[in-house]
């Protein structure tokens, strides 16, 4: 069996990049281990930053996420007893985000991917990368074999792609957190139209959504948590004390269907290529989600991408292809800050001392009170444009 692009990985970034290809014309068989039920359930990030939502329009797959997403033009920074909104159509005038879940993002590719006639393969075993710096291929199942002109690795921090480079070549880049974050899903109209971030002594609180009807919530907690620790009774008894701490809000309850414990990471692999691999998304990067940039930085990387096997099956050129790593990292270390920044600006740490805690609420001030300072925070929160010459031509 032979295609032209190889992707291991039916997430985001390997269905968009399938995706992409096709309006382009390259033809591509997606490779993943899980079953397509589980990756249209897996639930992520939800947070669009505006390049994505204006990337899958432009694709043809955002009807239904523009029908059922939730702009927002804002969100509350809350700490020391009083809330603080960040409006983004005031600092970043005509951007904005839009709240609608990666599984959702998940569904509407694969329906379009299996709509165009695409060959996405789910529950497919022992996939494993070969000649990467020659005539790349790709084994799979029962001794399979996928034949291609280069390989796309999208399967994640835990996938082969990475793992397969040979050892010495990659440079990691990464930090730990001393927390993780309890997240949940719940049955239950959310408490406020737009999302809360929450400082308190007790730790960090994001108050979230999914649709009119569906909510999502966070907690700071240990690193070593167990999600059994941790019974409904107690998940909103915390919530009511961090969210609850401005006159007049009331947090509603109701019935949790999901919960579980994100582990807080930063993680960058350099180059995010190797030979004729391509790493994209989460195999070559990770951020902790206080910015909410997970997958949004996995769409620009295919943007990347896209663009530099256009030229390459075109014509040939390789300079794109050369230059893809280098092009993505200026995004991804952007975001890296970001991510850290808003980490650090939120959560307690159990090692601060009384003046670090006090640099930390004097900053909080600065960036509420600041227009400079809230308009960084908005430019970078919903996105920052991507370039004039990194436009995407699919049409």
């Amino acid at each position: 069996m032979r295609t032209q692009v190889g992707i291991i990985g039916a997430g985001p970034a390997g269905l968009l990049l399938s995706h992409l290809l096709h309006l382009r014309g390259i033809s591509s068989v997606v490779l993943e281990r899980r079953s397509r039920d589980y990756v249209e359930r897996r639930v992520r990030a939800g947070v669009l930053e505006q390049g994505t939502v204006d990337t899958l329009i432009e694709a043809g797959v955002g009807e239904r996420m523009r029908r059922e997403g939730l702009p927002h033009h804002g969100i509350e920074l809350r700490y020391g007893g009083a809330g603080h909104r960040i409006a983004f159509e005031k600092l970043v005038p005509g951007r904005a985000i839009t709240v609608y879940g990666q599984q959702e993002v998940v569904k509407d590719l694969i329906a379009a991917r299996l709509a165009a006639g695409g060959d996405v393969r789910f529950e497919v075993e022992n996939v494993v990368p070969h000649a990467l710096e020659s005539e790349p291929y790709i084994t799979f199942g029962d001794g399979e074999r996928l034949d291609c002109d280069v390989i796309a690795g999208c399967d994640g921090f835990h996938g082969v792609s990475r793992q397969s480079v040979p050892e010495g070549v990659l440079t990691t880049f990464e930090r730990e957190y001393p927390f993780a974050w309890l997240g949940i899903l719940a049955d239950v109209a959310p408490s406020s139209e737009e999302l809360i971030y929450t400082r308190t002594d007790r730790g960090f609180a994001l108050h979230s959504m999914r649709s009119p009807a569906v909510s999502r919530f966070y907690l700071q907690v240990p690193a070593d948590t167990r999600v059994e620790d941790w019974p409904d009774e107690r998940i909103w008894d915390e919530l009511r004390v961090r969210l609850e701490s401005v006159p007049g809000f009331t947090l509603t309850t109701g019935r949790i269907t999901e919960k579980g414990v994100t582990p807080m990471r930063s993680f960058v692999t350099e180059p995010m290529q190797y030979g004729r691999l391509y790493l994209a998304g989460d195999a070559a990067h990770i951020v902790p989600p206080t910015g909410a940039k997970g997958l949004n930085l996995a769409v620009a990387d295919v943007r990347v991408l896209t663009e530099a096997l256009a030229a390459y099956f075109a014509d040939g050129s390789t300079a794109l292809l050369d230059g893809y790593s280098e092009a993505c990292l200026k995004r991804v270390w952007r975001a890296q800050h970001f991510s850290w920044w808003m980490t650090t600006l939120l959560h307690t740490f159990e090692d601060e001392d009384a003046y670090g805690r006090r640099l930390q609420l004097s900053y909080l001030d600065y960036v509420t009170s600041s227009e400079a300072a809230a308009k960084t925070l908005a430019e970078n929160y919903v996105g920052l444009p991507f370039p004039e010459d990194a436009r995407l031509n699919v049409l």
